[in-house]
């Protein structure tokens, strides 16, 4: 096994896929048939309009196959006092196939993700950490949220 750490790029987009609908599975418990043809005809076009700019993926390779995914989707919104530029980034989809666990590939993609960060010039990084990945990323350096706001939603 030789693991190398890079940014994914357009070529890699077949995998992607393949490893967000993995993740979607391995985080909901399934999905169904419905949910995965929905997932192969929206992924496809925007990962070709968005990978390398608003999303960044960062991947662990085996080969020619992904097998530890983080990306960085990257948010612009008016400065305000705490962000001056305006830019700060979500944390999305971390995965690695269960084979692939406890190698510290997650580890390392996170800090990948969190210098990439700090060369882009966010003003921060936020993600919501599941109980498996919450260890991981406080190792990294990621703190919990103070909330001065009730989160709230609407679904349509």
């Amino acid at each position: 096994m030789s693991i190398v750490f890079e940014e994914a790029g357009k070529n890699d987009i077949e995998e992607l896929i393949r490893m967000r609908i993995e993740y979607m599975k391995d985080d909901f418990g399934s999905v169904s048939k419905e949910e995965e043809e929905g997932m192969r005809k929206q992924l496809p076009d925007y990962f070709e309009r968005k990978l390398g700019d608003e999303l960044i993926a960062f991947v662990a390779k085996d080969g020619d196959r992904i097998v530890s995914v983080a990306y960085l989707h990257i948010i612009e919104m008016p400065a305000n006092s705490i962000l001056l530029n305006g830019l700060y980034a979500d944390v999305l989809s971390v995965y690695t196939e269960p084979e692939y666990r406890g190698q510290g590939l997650c580890s390392q993609l996170m800090r990948n993700l969190v210098e990439y960060g700090k060369k882009r010039g966010l003003g921060r990084i936020d993600l919501s950490a599941t109980d498996k990945g919450y260890p991981i990323y406080k190792k990294v350096g990621f703190k919990d949220k103070e909330h001065r706001y009730t989160e709230m939603v609407m679904k349509f």
